[in-house]
């Protein structure tokens, strides 16, 4: 629906929202921790330039194209001064240029020191492309109408890239450039097959528009007034009204929607983004604390030579270690509440762990009826079966704290039981076994301990 027929109070509050939702996804930036943050610096910057973009009402066209199709030259023709590079051996445009486009004419409604700008990025085919590309990207999602700059029937690297911009969901203008080069034939030839046959779903008819923007020379036969001819090459102008007409055809029927629909949608996919990283990055430390702690508990618990106070500081360990995850999800957790939550865990958990349990008990009880001296025989299988109830209750807590202090609608023994499940239990025994191991070998206060 065009602006024309939309109520001018919605159409403003529509706006509001949506620099509300860049605002709202810029709080939750900051409220990252710092190695969220230290990943996520670029969409703070994006983020804040959006929120910049909003404020002033700027509209962003960007123009993508292989090298040499004229997209600086698209860009100088319609600013009507060369303010773009060009350059005849291409591959020059390393990095994003942004040209105010002040013969517009347009200003978004409501915002009267709006502008429009002309964005210039990296050619499609660069060579080391991947940094460019990912320019590339940032700038179609930042901007609000993208033009498509082609001087022939699109090739496959072309066709790939019109179809990954059409994903973007913004309009896009099709721009068949040097159309100097063809005959009046070929050209309506040409326009035929973009139309009727490469870009039919991609791009509307009306948005396939044929220019020269850097005319060749063409030579003039010029005739004095005595009657003499003489010979000239000149260059024509650029010409390019027709894009500049279909332009702000677009822009005066969705002008202020698009910002509008632009900047919510990239909240979106920045709030997305920020999620992602947040459960990426938790995900890793918190299996890294999991992993510590449960060979921390087997080594501890497997060179305590006292009965009991084994069990008991293996119990320490654990309550500790969910404090720590709850701290890593951003909750605060007290230590009462934390032993409450390794309880229910080893509940849940019922005869599947009975075994490992056992070991731990019967161990404990073997070094206290040989006062400690059994140490040297349950060190390795004790140890192990205390850090494997450890792995499972850090794994269990970290899932309890993924869901927001829930269980995500399951109850605690459905959530445990696959957990243990899915846990390769032999090899998480095994790698508490070689951490055991290595510590009576290169530990001598460890080795001297089982050896007494």
């Amino acid at each position: 629906m065009s602006s024309d027929n939309r109520p001018r109070a919605l159409d403003d509050e529509h706006y509001r929202q949506a620099m509300a939702a860049v605002e709202r996804t810029l709080d939750k930036l900051r409220a990252c921790s710092p190695d969220e943050k230290r990943k996520l610096h670029g969409e703070l910057h994006s983020l804040q330039e959006m929120l910049r973009k909003l404020t002033a009402g700027r509209i962003e066209i960007a123009v993508f194209g292989e090298i040499s199709t004229g997209k600086s030259a698209l860009i100088n023709a319609l600013v009507g001064q060369a303010v773009a590079q060009v350059d005849v051996q291409g591959g020059w445009t390393r990095e994003i240029w942004h040209v105010p486009w002040d013969g517009s004419g347009y200003c978004v409604p409501g915002l009267a020191d709006s502008k429009v700008v002309l964005v210039d990025t990296p050619g499609l085919n660069e060579v080391g492309g991947q940094d460019r590309a990912l320019m590339a990207s940032q700038a179609a999602q930042q901007a609000d109408l993208i033009l498509v700059v082609t001087d022939s029937d699109l090739n496959e690297t072309e066709y790939t890239a019109l179809a990954a911009l059409a994903q973007v969901n913004k309009p896009i203008i099709l721009v068949l450039n040097k159309i100097d080069l063809y005959s009046r034939d070929q050209r309506a030839r040409l326009l035929d097959v973009l139309a009727a046959e490469r870009v039919a779903d991609l791009v509307p008819t009306e948005n396939i528009v044929a220019v020269a923007a850097d005319p060749r020379e063409v030579e003039y036969v010029i005739e004095s007034p005595d009657g003499t001819q003489r010979r000239e090459w000149r260059k024509p102008v650029p010409d390019v009204e027709q894009l500049k007409v279909r332009i702000l055809e677009v822009l005066a029927a969705e002008g202020k929607e698009l910002l509008t629909l632009n900047a919510a949608m990239y909240a979106a996919d920045k709030s997305d983004r920020i999620a992602a990283v947040r459960v990426e990055l938790r995900d890793r430390r918190a299996r890294q604390v999991i992993a510590s702690y449960a060979g921390l508990k087997a080594v501890a618990v497997a060179f305590n030579p006292v009965a009991v106070v084994d069990v008991l500081g293996g119990t320490a360990i654990d309550v500790t270690m969910v404090v720590t995850l709850a701290h890593i999800y951003g909750l605060e957790l007290s230590t009462v509440h934390a032993r409450s939550l390794v309880t229910s865990i080893i509940k849940a958990a019922g005869w599947v762990m009975l075994g490992e349990m056992t070991t731990h008990v019967l161990s404990s009880s073997f070094k206290g009826l040989t006062l400690g001296f059994g140490t040297v025989l349950t060190a390795v299988p004790q140890g192990a079966a205390a850090g494997y109830g450890s792995f499972v209750v850090g794994q269990a807590a970290k899932f309890y704290f993924e869901h927001g202090s829930s269980w995500g609608g399951e109850a605690p023994k459905t959530v445990v039981r696959r957990i243990l499940q899915e846990t390769d239990k032999s090899s998480v025994l095994e790698q508490l076994k070689d951490e055991i191991r290595a510590k009576m070998h290169f530990n001598p206060h460890a080795r001297k301990n089982t050896e007494e």
